[in-house]
C-alpha cells in the first residue's frame, strides 16, 4: 500500500511492475480507473491488473478522489478535476511523460474518455468497460444516487454491520454515506456535460469498448464506436452492467490482445473504421 500526494490530495495507489521483461519507455503504462461510490481499485486487481503486469506492462491502480482509502474532500468530483487528479498523480509518480493506456470501469470509463480527449498526446489507448456516455444515464444516476443518499442519511446500518463483524461492508457503507451526503459528488455529476458525436470523432487513439448485452449503456457505446475512427465494441451476450465481475477470463484475454494491438500500431495511421463485436464475432 502507498499514499501519494497530488493535486493537493492524498491518493491511495498500488503500482505493479512489469514482470514479463522490461517495460520500455515507449510501452504504455496501464492505468486503471474504477467506478462510483462503492467501488475502488481492488475491483481491478486480480481480474486485470495482475495479468496486465505479467504480460509486460507496468500497472497503476488508485482510489479516485473520495473513494476507498484516498482522501475525501467536500468538493471536486467533476470530470475536469478528476482529469487534473490523474495527470497530477502521473506526474508525482514520475510518469508524466510516458504514454498511458487507460482502463476505465463504469464511471471510470467516462473519466478515461475525458482524459483521452483532453490529452491526446499522453493517452495512447483506451479500454472502456460499461462506460456511461449519454445524457439519460446522468439523469438516471443522479436520481439513483439521490435516493441512496436519503436512505443512508442517519442510517444505523454501518453500526449494525460492525456489530455483525461485517467490517468491509460497514466500511463501504460509511464511505458511500460520506460521499453522497457530505460531498458535492451528486451535484457535480448532475452538472456534467454529456458527450457529443463531435467529441467522439475527436478520439483518435485505439479504443476497445465492452458492454453487456442487457446494459442500458449499449446505445452510448454504439454511438462512440460509430464516430470514433479507431474504436471497436464488444457486446457480451447474457450480461448487464457486470462485465468486470462476470467475464474475468474472456475479458482478460480481450484486454491483453487490445494492449498488444495498441502497442503494435502506436503512431500508425488509422487503418480501420468502427466495428462492433458480439462474443468475438464481427457484427456489421
Amino acid at each position: 500500500m502507498a499514499f501519494v500526494s497530488a493535486n493537493s490530495l492524498r491518493f491511495h495507489v498500488q503500482r505493479l511492475p512489469a514482470t514479463a521483461g522490461a517495460a520500455g519507455p515507449d510501452r504504455p503504462v496501464v492505468v486503471f480507473l474504477h467506478g462510483l461510490v462503492v467501488d475502488n481499485l481492488s475491483s481491478f486487481y486480480c481480474p486485470l491488473a495482475v495479468p496486465v503486469a505479467r504480460s509486460g506492462h507496468e500497472a497503476v491502480l488508485y482510489d479516485l478522489r473520495g473513494h476507498g482509502r484516498t482522501e475525501r474532500p467536500a468538493t471536486g468530483y467533476d470530470s475536469r478535476t478528476a482529469v487534473r487528479d490523474l495527470l497530477a498523480l502521473l506526474g508525482a509518480l514520475g510518469l508524466g511523460h510516458r504514454p498511458v493506456h487507460l482502463v476505465g470501469n463504469s464511471y471510470g470509463g467516462t473519466l478515461a474518455l475525458h482524459a483521452a480527449l483532453a490529452r491526446p498526446d499522453l493517452v495512447a489507448g483506451l479500454t472502456l468497460l460499461e462506460p456511461p456516455l449519454s445524457g439519460p444515464w446522468v439523469e438516471n444516476m443522479v436520481d439513483t444516487l439521490s435516493a441512496a443518499a436519503l436512505s443512508l442519511e442517519d442510517s444505523p446500518v454501518p453500526a449494525e454491520l460492525l456489530t455483525l463483524r461485517l467490517r468491509k461492508a460497514a466500511s463501504l457503507t460509511a464511505i458511500a454515506d460520506d460521499l453522497l451526503n457530505r460531498t458535492s459528488l451528486i451535484d457535480d455529476i448532475a452538472a456534467g456535460r454529456p458527450f457529443t458525436a463531435a467529441d467522439f470523432a475527436r478520439l483518435h487513439c485505439p479504443a476497445l469498448i465492452v458492454c453487456g448485452e442487457h446494459s442500458e449503456l449499449v446505445p452510448g457505446a454504439l454511438e462512440l464506436a460509430r464516430h470514433a475512427p479507431r474504436a471497436s465494441l464488444e457486446v457480451l451476450p447474457g450480461l448487464g452492467h457486470d462485465v468486470l465481475k462476470e467475464t474475468s477470463g474472456f475479458l482478460r484475454d480481450s484486454v491483453l490482445a487490445h494492449l498488444d494491438a495498441t502497442a503494435a500500431t502506436r503512431g500508425a495511421p488509422t487503418v480501420r473504421g468502427a466495428q462492433a463485436r458480439r462474443a468475438g464475432a464481427l457484427v456489421r
